[in-house]
């Protein structure tokens, strides 16, 4: 029940009730409907701004877990490219090193890709926070480029690694005899007195002081490029054709264990030594030679001597003497 208020009216001395009107009711009310709304409004504000609401306590729970995510993933990618400088370095001073490659440019490990519109789906959604995005999307980018170029790199220094290898299995690298005392090498490489025509005249080989019969082996792996049998000059020869620019001579010979187009290993039997062609005594007549070049035999006798017997070898190769056959 509404109170009923009274004012004390001088005039009459006396009590009159007070008579409010439906207007003044009206504006009481908006009065204090407004007095509310102002005073809900300052509550609001102070609790927004000061205490959080949950969907705002769960989009900050989500935007701290992603920037941690963003942060373990930056560092990842930091640290591919810093495994991945590690692994170029290595490539362009190690490795291509070694097996005589030019080290990769920086123009090229490091050039640019992509276009304009290479990111164009990523700006249309129009995210907050697109630069991050973006960030990490080129640093992957260029990341994955960069690792591309790094395998193509190491398949690069496997060719050349199986090319070195099959190379160094080519080298005519042992003495063509069994020498194990170094007295069959009888004369060297250069110029030599020719035993028939009595002048000095170049020698393209070395020639072993070798009984009839005595085996011959291959000096690297090869193709035999051709068996041959001549009354004069180097008589019964074989030549081995190992790649690389490198062939083989084995002259003077008495029979043959190998035929034409036959493949053959290192310290492979391939002949018996023997004393035909223009030959003054048995021995082996044996040349290296390098794009069609004669090089001095002795040089490449790396792989069954080591250095004093090396040393012992040259010395009873330089010796000026005579050669034991004429070409």
């Amino acid at each position: 029940m509404a109170r009923i208020k009274y004012y004390y009216d001088t005039e009459s001395c006396r009590y009159e009730r007070i008579r409010v009107s439906s207007w003044d009711i009206l504006w009481n009310s908006l009065g204090f409907l407004m007095l509310a709304m102002l005073l809900a409004g300052g509550i609001v504000v102070i609790y927004t701004k000061y205490f959080e609401s949950p969907e705002e306590a769960l989009l900050r729970k989500e935007n701290e877990e992603l920037r941690m995510y963003y942060e373990l993933l930056s560092k990842e990618v930091t640290d591919a490219n810093q495994m991945l400088a590690s692994l170029q370095e290595r490539d362009d001073n190690i490795y291509r090193v070694i097996m005589g490659a030019e080290p990769i440019a920086d123009e090229i490990r490091k050039a640019g890709f992509g276009g304009a519109n290479r990111y164009r789906n990523i700006l249309e959604q129009g995210l907050e926070r697109e630069e991050l995005v973006l960030e990490n999307y080129q640093r992957i980018d260029q990341l994955k480029k960069q690792m591309y170029i790094q395998t193509k790199s190491y398949d690069e220094v496997m060719n050349l690694a199986l090319d070195k290898e099959l190379m160094l299995a080519s080298m005519p690298a042992i003495q063509p005899v069994s020498n194990e005392d170094l007295k069959r090498l009888s004369s060297g490489f250069g110029y030599r007195m020719d035993p028939i025509l009595k002048t000095r005249r170049p020698h393209h080989g070395v020639d072993f002081s070798l009984p009839k019969g005595n085996p011959v082996y291959a000096t690297g792996d090869g193709v035999v490029k051709f068996t041959k049998t001549s009354f004069s000059g180097y008589g019964k020869q074989i030549e081995i054709d190992h790649g690389f620019g490198y062939t083989t001579k084995y002259a003077h010979l008495n029979e043959f264990v190998v035929k034409t187009g036959q493949k053959v290993k290192r310290g492979e039997l391939i002949a018996y030594s023997g004393n035909t062609g223009k030959s003054t005594a048995p021995h082996l007549h044996y040349e290296v030679k390098i794009d069609g070049k004669p090089v001095n035999p002795v040089h490449y006798f790396y792989k069954d001597l080591d250095s004093e017997e090396y040393e012992e070898v040259l010395r009873l190769a330089s010796i000026e003497n005579q050669a034991m056959g004429s070409y």
